[in-house]
């Protein structure tokens, strides 16, 4: 709860999803004609990454990935300074020729060696790959972006005998993700180093720039299971687009957007006392998660196949809202958080909605994952 508003200081209760990213760093022996700064980056269907499973490859070096990585810095900067579609749209295009994967893969070791450079100039280790595996569909409101800086900063820099504290890790994961998003929240990658169930939020200093601060929140898992989620499949739109977007409707219309966020935040802290106090109150929860759906409608970024969905889904005794971004045009908007206060009853609505003749609505994959799962980990393999 509290998609688009915590970008602007609201709260956000956020749940760490039992899905697993997994990224490795081994150093590769100097052979023919390969370079000693070179770099194997390795996207993986499995975690051996093999030659037969590997969806993605490419071969790059350090003075390629760090002038990249100062590229895209400085064009962040640019859009920092005067948020436009204009400037964000040059922001996706500091990178050229690499856009998803390997743009997100480059930025994060870039902004790791240059963290442990200090300012001076880097001296990066012999040839390394990085072997990435994931099991987080991505562009679905489930915070892969996050969840790869997180373990590839994570990766590298214990890799390099350092140990970065959670705030140093939030920091430099951050930076990548404002590569990638433009005014990411914060919260995403928060999430994913601590795990758990956290009430979040961002604070703007003037000397110290942008943080989130969290909390634990001792939620209980027995109301935790009555939440599922599904996929109404992959946005238009990436996240930072989306963010650009309410960032504009916001400056043309600020008082009525800044009450939105208003509320949503309410709701927010609504929701975290539902889920973790005294009283069990599922009527109340529904509640929360409708209005919360009607709120980020009146912001846009629900498209309309998707309200009908979600209409679908509440006339038939649910509750639903988009999780995360949401997108600007249709069929799909990422995420739906789902909501009955018998679980079992939620597989019985959407069998109903699918089985309906003559239905035009968004196909939802339910996924079975634990809320509140274990945050970021290493391990050492030899």
């Amino acid at each position: 709860m509290g998609e688009h508003a915590a970008v602007y200081g609201r709260p956000a209760l956020v749940a760490a999803a039992g899905l697993r990213l997994e990224a490795a760093i081994e150093s590769i022996e100097p052979a023919g004609c390969r370079e000693r700064d070179e770099i194997e980056l390795v996207v993986a269907a499995t975690p051996t990454g093999a030659d037969d499973d590997t969806e993605f490859r490419e071969t790059t070096s350090w003075d390629d990935v760090l002038a990249a990585t100062l590229r895209c810095r400085e064009a962040w900067e640019r859009y920092a300074a005067a948020p436009s579609s204009e400037t964000f749209r040059a922001l996706s295009e500091a990178d050229p020729g690499h856009s998803g994967a390997a743009h997100l893969l480059r930025i994060a070791l870039g902004e790791a060696e240059g963290a442990l450079a200090g300012g001076r100039p880097p001296t990066p280790p012999p040839p390394i790959r990085l072997t990435v595996h994931s099991r987080i569909p991505v562009g679905s409101g489930f915070g892969s972006s996050a969840a790869a800086a997180v373990a590839v900063i994570l990766a590298y820099t214990t890799y390099r005998g350092a140990e970065p504290s959670a705030d140093e890790l939030h920091h430099l994961s951050l930076e990548v993700e404002r590569r990638q998003h433009g005014t990411p929240s914060g919260v995403d990658n928060a999430t994913v180093i601590h795990g758990g169930v956290l009430a979040a939020r961002r604070v703007d200093d003037e000397t110290s720039g942008s943080t989130v601060t969290t909390e634990p929140v001792p939620a209980r898992p027995e109301r935790l299971r009555r939440f599922r989620i599904a996929s109404s499949g992959p946005p238009a739109e990436s996240t930072g687009a989306v963010v650009a977007a309410v960032r504009e409707l916001r400056d043309r219309r600020p008082r009525e957007v800044e009450a939105t966020f208003d509320r949503l935040g309410a709701l927010t802290v609504a929701l975290r006392e539902e889920i973790g106090g005294s009283a069990d109150r599922p009527e109340a929860v529904a509640a929360l998660v409708r209005e919360a759906e009607e709120l980020l409608e009146t912001l846009g970024v629900v498209p309309e196949p998707t309200r009908r969905l979600i209409r679908a889904i509440e006339e038939a005794g649910g509750a639903a809202k988009i999780s995360g971004a949401g997108s600007l045009a249709g069929p799909g908007a990422g995420n739906v958080l789902l909501y009955h206060a018998e679980p079992a009853a939620l597989d019985e609505i959407l069998a109903r909605i699918a089985a309906a003749p003559g239905g035009d609505l968004p196909a939802l994959r339910t996924y079975d994952v634990e809320l509140g799962a274990p945050g970021a980990r290493l391990e050492e393999t030899v």
